[in-house]
């Protein structure tokens, strides 16, 4: 079993990013990544390696935020955007388009939206979103691409 204490630093801000990037709200996120730890924290004895442990962890954070969405009685939280201080038009006009990736991901059928989150919000590798769906690194990859190609689609 591994020292829990190093797997919550090692681990802390992957999980977090990763669920900030599925409810979009920084307090949520944190609340969901709390109680990521806290499910994982039961359920590390179970663990059996098939997977990384940060595939295992963004799955039940996953799972965590499902479940808030359940108690909330909606799937998938239409998010208002925030406010933010004055900027550059520029700076704007990005954050804008990553609101509109960011939605566009959410409205992809699964696995492709999931895959692409955990690719660019998780930072997980192929081989190691492969092995999360007990797949290959192969498989991995193709589904990114068909998926970045699907949001590509979207977009336009």
């Amino acid at each position: 079993m591994p020292d829990f204490t190093e797997v919550y630093r090692e681990y802390f801000a992957g999980v977090y990013r990763y669920a900030l990037a599925l409810c979009g709200d920084p307090s949520l996120a944190e609340e969901i990544t709390q109680e990521t730890f806290f499910r994982s924290l039961d359920a590390i004895a179970g663990f059996r390696g098939d997977c990384p442990l940060s595939a295992w962890l963004c799955r039940i954070a996953r799972n965590c935020w499902l479940d808030h969405c359940r108690e909330r009685r909606h799937l998938a939280p239409e998010r208002e955007p925030e406010a933010h201080a004055p900027g550059t038009e520029e700076a704007f006009l990005r954050r804008e388009e990553a609101r509109r990736a960011l939605a566009g991901i959410g409205r992809l059928p699964e696995p492709y939206g999931e895959v692409l989150r955990l690719r660019a919000l998780g930072g997980l590798s192929f081989r190691d979103i492969g092995a999360a769906y007990g797949k290959t690194e192969t498989w991995a990859r193709v589904t990114c691409f068909r998926a970045r190609q699907r949001l590509k689609e979207e977009m336009e």
